[in-house]
C-alpha cells in the first residue's frame, strides 16, 4: 500500500472514534464513583488509576485508589512498555452493563502517565 494512502486510512480509523455531542449525547464520565452509582452501557469512560490485578488472560481489576471495576483489555491495546500495579494508567473506553451483572469497562486505549 503507498505511503500516502496509509497515512489516509490511518487518519479515516482515528477519526471514527470520534463521538456525537449534540442533544440527547451521553458526556464522557471521568469518575469511577460516578459510572459504578450509575452504569450506563456504551457510556464513554475517561478514568485514571491502576491495574492491580490480572483476572484472566484479558481482564483485569483497575481502582482509582478508591473503588475498583472490572475492565477488559485486549491484548493488541495493551502497552508496549511493561506495567506494574505501581504504575498509574488512563484508560479510555465504554462501560458494558448487562441486566444482572455488575459493570465492566471494555478499553479502547491504554495511555501510561509519567
Amino acid at each position: 500500500m503507498p505511503f500516502g494512502a496509509l497515512t489516509l486510512l490511518l487518519g479515516v480509523m482515528n477519526s471514527a472514534q470520534a463521538q456525537f455531542t449534540g442533544p440527547g449525547a451521553l458526556p464522557e464520565k471521568t469518575s469511577l464513583a460516578e459510572v459504578l452509582a450509575n452504569p450506563v452501557d456504551d457510556q464513554r469512560v475517561k478514568l485514571r488509576g491502576h491495574v492491580i490485578k490480572q483476572l484472566s488472560s484479558d481482564k483485569y481489576l483497575f481502582s482509582d485508589g478508591r473503588q475498583q471495576i472490572r475492565i477488559e483489555i485486549d491484548r493488541k491495546l495493551l502497552p508496549s512498555q511493561p506495567f506494574d500495579q505501581e504504575m498509574t494508567l488512563v484508560i479510555e473506553g465504554e462501560v458494558e452493563k448487562d441486566f444482572m451483572e455488575s459493570p465492566e469497562i471494555d478499553v479502547d486505549r491504554v495511555s501510561i502517565v509519567r
